[in-house]
């Protein structure tokens, strides 16, 4: 069973990351461009759902919400809960 839940988790947070990192550029864009911009609930809530990879990754290759003190605090608590819920799925089930 473990071989099958590491390669669904591993598909979950590929397909996440990947979701996150897509929406982490648009927002990029539309803040370069003037225009309305995601809410930081949505980028926040999406890190949370798995996809705190992608969007560290977009963090650090588009520069994209690095300087903002209060956003980090919330995306690395979100991070430590995400994995928190992973290490109590994976070893404390």
């Amino acid at each position: 069973m473990w071989p099958l839940l590491a390669m669904w988790l591993a598909s979950v947070y590929a397909v996440a990351s990947t979701v996150c990192y897509i929406v982490y550029a648009i927002d990029k864009a539309a803040a370069r461009r003037g225009e309305r911009r995601i809410p930081e609930r949505v980028l926040l809530l999406l890190g949370f759902l798995c996809g705190w990879p992608g969007g560290w990754l977009a963090q650090r290759r588009l520069r994209h919400k690095t300087a903002k003190t209060s956003f980090q605090v919330r995306f690395w608590i979100s991070v430590t809960f995400n994995l928190a819920a992973l290490g109590w799925l994976c070893w404390g089930y």
